[in-house]
């Protein structure tokens, strides 16, 4: 045991490779078939989509997974997961053709140049509090895009690719995880137990600030850290090619062609906003609409045929690492299904939680979800899993619908930190270069100090009888 670079919570200094976890964990759930007895609630069909019947729940035939379906189910994942997978091909690739512009890198050196050297620390918070922001207002997997220009900004002030990570997806995740507008965990949650849409937002949203004030002190102190000795960072080694500044920060300046450049990116940010929001677009427009402002920039960037053909095969293979895992992590849902043990799971969670005195009863509810996220990554699919049957559930024990509701959203928000089956963090990761193994030894000491914020706002739920 060691005392981890970022903080003094004694963690360990080793976890995992990436591949060996999430192998290990298709393992774990392959024996678990054979002792968790197989079971499912009924479902019915609420506006299109399936959604439990609580107290319906009833044990079926086991479904052990053999040796073969085990193998089986990781060239499923990667069917299951095929959309995830190419938008972090085309956000490689658009990234690929802003860094060969040259636009992105003159961006943020001419940024750090106005701002100045001096105020490092300060741009670090505020480039916390603007990906937190992304994440609370646009979405998750929708901001892809932004995470690889946090790893540019970092490394021009000087950190490495931890730091960018810290900055973009754990500001990202902790502002969606706790967003008090989430439509797909508070939204879905407020529909299904009949209550006014996002209300009760002013303690989500206290929590959600002071979760994203953690982050921002934790990423400006493992930045003075690295500072002081770069030997205590966890980015040692981890590529930075085509991402490092290359010249002085006070030689940096935008041309009228990075100027061009980046107007056909936010442009095609904006026109990604106007979609999801009015469009109903999800995964595959937003690839389309990468894949469109990659071949604009190669085009204003008068970029010949062979040159954009070259830079679309290096950026492939820079972001084919991060593609595999989105795809091999998948697989584990798949297992899930082929098990039929997810809902098992679900029920015996939810029996455990009866009878317990009150307080508790709230915070074992948050940590129940947590454990269920790591087998039902996705938000919406997990509360029309379990809402329906927490909802009665917490109300016998005497909480709100609201506390139930927020005691969903914490579990499932923040352990999506740590969570190596959710594709979107596994993306993320990918976008910046940080395998997960050294992540989870970053984030690790900023998921307990939020958990027990996160637990204390609960405690004040209950008090007040949060509603």
């Amino acid at each position: 045991m060691d005392k981890s670079p970022s903080t003094n919570i004694i963690f360990p200094t080793r976890v995992p490779h990436a591949i060996s976890m999430l192998f290990g964990i298709i393992v774990l759930v392959t024996v678990l078939t054979y002792i968790i007895p197989a079971g499912t609630y009924e479902r019915v069909v609420v506006d299109g989509r399936n959604t439990v019947v609580p107290n319906l729940y009833r044990t079926i035939n086991s479904t052990p997974i053999g040796l073969l379906d085990m193998f089986k189910a990781i060239p499923l994942g990667f069917e299951a997961a095929i959309e995830i997978i190419f938008i972090v091909l085309a956000g490689g690739i658009m990234f690929g053709f802003l860094e060969k512009s040259k636009a992105v890198e003159n961006g943020v050196g001419t940024l750090v140049k106005k701002l100045g050297l001096q105020n490092k620390q300060l741009i670090i918070v505020i480039m916390t509090f603007v990906y937190g922001i992304l994440g609370v207002a646009v979405g998750y997997e929708n901001n892809i895009a932004m995470v690889p220009i946090a790893a540019v900004l970092s490394l021009a002030l000087g950190g490495d690719l931890i730091l960018a990570a810290g900055i973009s997806v754990g500001a990202m995740t902790i502002g969606f995880g706790l967003s008090p507008i989430n439509a797909y965990t508070v939204g879905t949650g407020h529909k299904l137990a009949e209550l006014q849409m996002f209300s009760g937002a002013i303690l989500r949203s206290v929590l959600c600030f002071v979760a994203l004030s953690v982050m921002a002190y934790y990423n400006v102190r493992y930045f003075k850290k690295i500072s002081t000795d770069p030997t205590k960072g966890l980015g040692k080694g981890l590529n930075t090619d085509d991402l490092a500044l290359s010249k002085p920060i006070e030689d940096y300046s935008l041309s009228k062609n990075n100027w061009m450049v980046i107007a056909i990116f936010i442009g095609g940010l904006l026109a990604i906003l106007y979609g999801v929001f009015k469009l109903h677009w999800y995964i595959n427009e937003l690839s389309a609409v990468f894949l469109m402002i990659a071949l604009l920039c190669g085009i204003i960037s008068r970029m010949g045929a062979n040159t954009m053909s070259e830079t679309v095969l290096k950026s492939v293979a820079l972001a084919a690492p991060g593609a595999f895992m989105v795809g091999f992590a998948t697989s584990i849902k798949v297992l899930m299904e082929l098990g039929n043990i997810g809902d098992t799971i679900s029920y015996q969670l939810s029996t455990l939680l009866e009878g317990l005195p009150l307080y508790v009863s709230a915070i074992c509810m948050t940590i129940s979800q947590s454990v269920i996220n790591f087998f039902i990554p996705s938000g919406s699919g997990q509360a029309l899993a379990t809402l329906p049957v927490m909802l009665p559930l917490g109300e016998s024990l005497g909480l709100t619908r609201q506390i139930t509701i927020l005691a969903f959203q914490i579990g499932d928000g923040l352990s999506n930190l740590v969570n190596p089956t959710l594709g979107g963090l596994i993306a993320m990761l990918s976008m910046c270069r940080v395998p997960i193994d050294r992540w989870i030894r970053f984030i690790f000491p900023v998921l307990i100090s939020v958990l027990c914020l996160a637990f204390l706002a609960l405690i004040v739920a209950v008090a007040i009888n949060y509603s």
